[in-house]
């Protein structure tokens, strides 16, 4: 089960990483969890609930900011439990501004499809970055 559930994690990553969110959403039950911590300045964090709030959630990331580099680097599986550790690049969009982080995604997965995600990063550095684009 442990690697089933890292296959499906990697599917995420790659659907994401090509622009696929349409498949990324596939992924995941109706109901999905998902959840970032609030970052000062982004238009993105806190925890959202369905499929339509997490697609509208990956349209406000693209409005906002570009990937410059994204990196999942490590899949840890533990029964229906997955954590990827890894590190980001991305520019915010209104100011040029780059931050980057080092990051934990924490997915549970069951019956096959995504139940619930929650990243952990440094939310100084996105912050620093937004606050730096506002007031450019």
């Amino acid at each position: 089960m442990s690697e089933q559930n890292k296959a499906i994690v990697e599917q995420a990553y790659n659907n994401f990483k090509t622009g696929n969110i349409e498949a990324l959403l596939n992924l995941m039950v109706d109901d999905v969890t998902w959840t970032l911590p609030e970052m000062e300045g982004a238009p993105f964090g806190g925890k959202r609930t369905g499929r339509a709030a997490v697609a509208e959630f990956f349209a406000t990331v693209n409005t906002s900011q570009e990937p410059l580099r994204f990196e999942p680097r490590e899949l840890i599986a533990e029964g229906d439990k997955v954590v990827a550790l890894g590190s980001y690049e991305w520019r915010v969009r209104a100011s040029g501004r780059e931050f980057g982080a080092d990051f934990a995604h924490a997915w549970t997965i069951q019956n096959g499809k995504v139940v619930a995600f929650h990243e952990y990063t440094d939310t100084a550095a996105c912050a620093n970055a937004y606050r730096k684009a506002m007031s450019a």
